[in-house]
């Protein structure tokens, strides 16, 4: 299943810019090329529910977080 939201993007580029990451490292941690992250943080790129969990993981926020389904961070366990 793919997944995309509109909010999707914009936190994602917030997460990579406080971790002060470059895309190119982004791009490397999820096993992609550069071009291939920019466009998913351009929102031009739709991402799968297993890329979604692994970059939730890496930022340490939960997935309805980077979704914008909520403005909690934490991850409920």
């Amino acid at each position: 299943m793919d997944v995309i939201f509109p909010v999707f993007s914009e936190r994602l580029k917030q997460l990579r810019k406080e971790k002060k990451n470059t895309q190119r490292e982004m791009a490397l941690l999820i096993e992609k090329t550069e071009r291939h992250y920019q466009d998913i943080e351009a929102g031009k790129i739709n991402i799968s529910s297993t890329m979604l969990l692994k970059l939730a993981d890496y930022f340490e926020v939960s997935a309805d977080y980077l979704l914008g389904r909520t403005d909690r961070r934490e991850i409920c366990r």
